[in-house]
């Protein structure tokens, strides 16, 4: 028993905070008692920082090796340095590395093996996995550890994406566009799965995710302590893990709180440190997840494992923390719009979608940062392998790079849902809002177009009322022009809401609000 519980603590899991509970006093002098197991307590103040320095440049020269390794080869070849009378120094080198590995694994062990609390932890995490009831869950819940806390496979089988439309060719010519275009595809594979994903996820690059680290640990242990978060993770279609931190308000008897809101982060958005905190901060019950490769979560952040982890969260929060799909908001900053989007695309009973400053499509971002020599393989790279298609999949539905890609999307999901509004002088008029530099402006245009909302409503409500039909509605088709002009502006004004800040400034809680509904 002794022996295995040694084992145990060299190669067991770190325990980097035991969290209080909600119900003790903040003033309580143990608010989270920080653990590193691999030393002393008392040097943990003065390592820290040499600790995670040493991580960092560790990464980064890993990194560095890495991706230099067959340019390190083939000059160590050309050199004469690979050979056997050469390779000799180099294992004994090796070989004094592994030793002082194994040594310093053994002093981890020891640290831990004199460390109560560490072993307590040990004893409560394998009778955690012998019986996983709501009993022995309880415990570890306050300990953060750099293991999952629970694994819940919801989703069977693999969820659809929309994908770009295949040129229709013959046999003989599709054969040789094919081999033609066999370098164009390999440079494009090569990009988008080295600096191309990082560059459009960089929070998924180990060594930004090692200098969050205390950040993100702070925000977890917030979650957990102040809000009573619940952190779980789902297991993918694909394999992967999906970290998530689940905070229930049901409980306390506000109407906000029987709704929850699944908040989609952006690129560099983690849900410890991010757009959680204004839904949390409004009321609502709130489920947060990381991207995949993200913090706690596993794998690679292309489309199809994101709408991978998508369909997992959802179905979590349908049959085990029981919400109904009308019961459900989906909130998104940034490029969780394509998630977000997918989302409502594939569940529609879900009750509204909130976009943050977010996009209608990748390509054109993309097309205008990379030099215009680098079209062609631009457009193949993000059409193949990062269709961030948010607009096609809100609307499954002319490329007009404005300045801000919210209100393409805005002015693409008005057209599909009312053709005979939004034809060309119901484009022009809202785009002339859409233009206004400030809410003085904005209204000064609405009311210069003498916008009734009372009669708009009633129009909007009459047509529904005798129809009831799904989208696109033919409401408008035997309307004046300065009727179309007003249910342009109205319409625009009910979908988009206008809130002055920067790209990464979060949003308040008083300016997130329900849709609007006829």
């Amino acid at each position: 028993m002794a022996g295995w519980m040694w084992l145990r603590c060299v190669l067991g899991p770190h325990l980097q905070r035991i969290h209080r509970s909600p119900e003790q006093s903040r003033t309580d002098g143990r608010y989270g008692c920080i653990i590193d197991c691999t030393v002393w307590r008392s040097f943990i103040s003065s390592v820290k920082f040499i600790c995670l320095f040493s991580s960092l440049q560790a990464s980064a020269l890993w990194s560095l090796s890495y991706y230099s390794s067959p340019l390190l080869l083939c000059y160590l070849y050309r050199k004469g340095y690979i050979c056997s009378s050469k390779l000799v120094p180099v294992s004994q080198y090796l070989g004094t590395v592994l030793v002082c590995l194994l040594g310093v694994a053994c002093l981890r062990g020891w640290g831990r093996w004199k460390n109560l609390e560490y072993l307590q932890f040990i004893s409560i995490l394998e009778a955690t996995k012998k019986n996983h009831t709501p009993e022995n869950k309880v415990s570890p819940r306050q300990l953060d550890t750099s293991t999952e806390h629970q694994n819940l496979k919801l989703s069977k089988a693999g969820v659809s994406l929309l994908k770009p439309e295949p040129r229709l060719r013959g046999a003989a010519d599709s054969v040789l566009n094919s081999v033609r275009t066999l370098p164009c595809q390999i440079i494009s594979f090569l990009v988008a799965h080295s600096f191309g994903r990082r560059m459009l996820y960089p929070g998924s690059v180990g060594l930004l995710q090692k200098a969050m680290r205390p950040m993100l640990q702070q925000g977890q242990a917030r979650l957990i302590e102040e809000f009573d978060g619940q952190r779980n993770k789902l297991v993918a279609c694909d394999g992967n893990e999906i970290d998530t931190m689940f905070v229930d308000r049901r409980r306390d008897g506000g109407e906000t709180g029987q709704t929850l809101v699944i908040c989609c982060e952006g690129n560099a958005g983690f849900y410890e440190v991010g757009c959680m905190n204004t839904p949390l901060e409004g009321g609502y019950s709130v489920l947060g997840w990381n991207h995949p490769g993200f913090g706690g979560s596993t794998g690679v952040p292309f489309p199809q494992n994101e709408a991978n982890a998508m369909d997992v969260v959802i179905q979590f929060a349908i049959h085990r923390l029981g919400f109904q799909l009308s019961d459900i908001v989906i909130y998104a900053w940034s490029i969780g719009g394509f998630t977000a989007s997918w989302a409502v695309m594939s569940y529609p009973e879900i009750q509204s979608l909130v976009l943050d400053a977010s996009f209608d499509d990748l390509l054109p971002l993309a097309l205008k940062v990379m030099p215009d020599s680098w079209r062609p393989l631009v457009q193949y790279t993000v059409r193949q392998y990062m269709n961030l298609n948010n607009a096609e999949q809100l609307l499954k539905g002319p490329e007009d790079v404005m300045s801000n890609r919210g209100n393409d999307l805005l002015l693409k999901l008005l057209q599909f849902r009312y053709p005979k509004i939004m034809t060309d002088e119901g484009i022009r008029v809202v785009r002339q809002w859409l233009g206004s530099f400030n809410h003085l402006e904005e209204a000064s245009v609405y009311s210069g177009y003498e916008v009734d909302d009372d009669w708009c409503v009633s129009v909007l409500q009459s047509y529904q009322a005798e129809r009831d039909v799904l989208f696109p509605w033919s409401v408008g088709e035997d309307m004046t022009l300065e009727g179309r002009r007003q249910l342009a502006l109205f319409l625009a004004r009910k979908y988009m809401r206008n809130f002055e800040t920067t790209h990464c400034t979060p949003l308040p809680a008083s300016e997130f609000h329900s849709p609007w509904r006829l």
